[in-house]
């Protein structure tokens, strides 16, 4: 399980780290069919085209976040692949991948809410897990193979004694199963291959790690706010190494995406639900939808003039002048009427687009701009 995997998929199409994809093959089996008429294939380019234009009617411009509230047992790819067929878009992709084993907000960009995606991938992570002393796996959780055990437990004292040494910026070995390349191959596919994968550590920022509850002698659960690229499951495995009683994860729920608490999450059944009734014209789909620009709450917005907007829509560089003209420097998410128009910097005297957001289709509703 991942706190933020450094190679966390943008675009959706990723596997996650233990989704195997097969493909099934027609098997005839030697076996003699009997006789068809030949299919007649009309090669009319006319007609593909006709084909291929009804595909792409077939699907909707839907721009926005959804935070799906991930069932424990779906991977990431798979909650993506759902979510586009629910809501019928053309795009769709998450912002970091949350292990089947986890549980918790998948915020999953559509349409042009993708280009905001690495935004949040870079903001903070919050999570409650669950450790288990006493066993060590090879994947760092209850999926893997036991490798060290011992009879020790931790007492209160001794684990509130340890969390300042996994506080602030740490040195961290990522898990053999997870999602970094080595030679250009994933960590843990050479793992499941039998080769002994030895990993680099690199430095990671928790900023906060707390003791929540100790049920019991065997187990503990903690809270852990954390940066790009932490990983729950080496977390668990280190402090069960110092501590002496070994560990593994086993249970993890991600509570905090960057801007996306679980106050914006959304559970599975819940959102089939709603798209259900918007089918039959009960409900919309833009009920379901963040806006765009949520994944933006920590950059500073620039409204714009319509004359500008016109400029930067075209990709042209907007010269700042006046006394109006604002003082702020860097990256800003441009509005024209209140509605998103672009990502840009801003600098030396002008503003430069980087990303123009085209939102026509459906996106959200004009009350989900103020959340709970």
């Amino acid at each position: 399980m991942t706190m933020d995997p450094a190679h966390g998929t943008v675009d959706g199409n990723d596997a996650d780290q233990r989704d195997v994809q097969k493909n099934d093959f027609a098997d005839m089996g030697g076996k003699s069919q009997p006789h068809q008429e030949p299919r007649r294939v009309n090669n009319d380019p006319r007609a593909k085209q006709q084909r291929g234009n009804q595909v792409r009617r077939d699907r909707r411009d839907v721009h926005g976040w959804v935070v799906l509230d991930k069932p424990i047992g779906m991977t990431s790819t798979q909650a993506v692949a759902v979510l586009k067929r629910l809501f019928n878009a053309k795009r769709a992709g998450h912002a970091g991948t949350l292990d089947p084993l986890a549980s918790g907000g998948l915020p999953i960009a559509l349409g042009e809410a993708t280009k905001t995606v690495p935004f949040v991938m870079d903001g903070r992570k919050r999570y409650r897990f669950t450790v288990c002393w006493g066993a060590e796996r090879d994947t760092d959780d209850i999926e893997g193979r036991v490798t060290a055990t011992s009879d020790q437990r931790p007492t209160r004292e001794e684990i509130l004694a340890l969390l300042p040494r996994f506080t602030g910026v740490i040195e961290q070995i990522p898990p053999r199963y997870s999602a970094i390349k080595v030679q250009g191959e994933r960590a843990y596919d050479l793992a499941r291959d039998g080769e002994i994968v030895e990993l680099a550590p690199r430095p990671v920022e928790i900023h906060h790690l707390t003791l929540v509850d100790q049920p019991d002698s065997d187990r503990a659960v903690f809270e852990a706010e954390c940066g790009k690229g932490t990983y729950v499951r080496a977390l668990a495995r280190d402090m069960g190494r110092i501590l002496g009683t070994y560990g593994h994860i086993c249970a993890l729920r991600r509570t905090l995406v960057g801007p996306f608490g679980e106050n914006d999450m959304i559970p599975l059944d819940q959102l089939e639900a709603l798209c259900d009734r918007a089918a039959s014209g009960e409900g919309s789909l833009a009920d379901a939808l963040l806006p765009v620009e949520t994944a933006l709450d920590d950059i500073p917005a620039l409204a714009v003039t319509r004359a500008d907007a016109a400029r930067l829509h075209r990709g042209q560089a907007v010269l700042l002048r006046g006394r109006d003209a604002p003082t702020c420097s860097g990256t800003v998410y441009v509005t024209v009427a209140g509605r998103l128009l672009a990502l840009a910097e801003v600098g030396n005297g002008e503003i430069i687009p980087k990303r123009v957001f085209n939102l026509t289709g459906v996106t959200a509703s004009p009350g989900r701009n103020e959340r709970n």
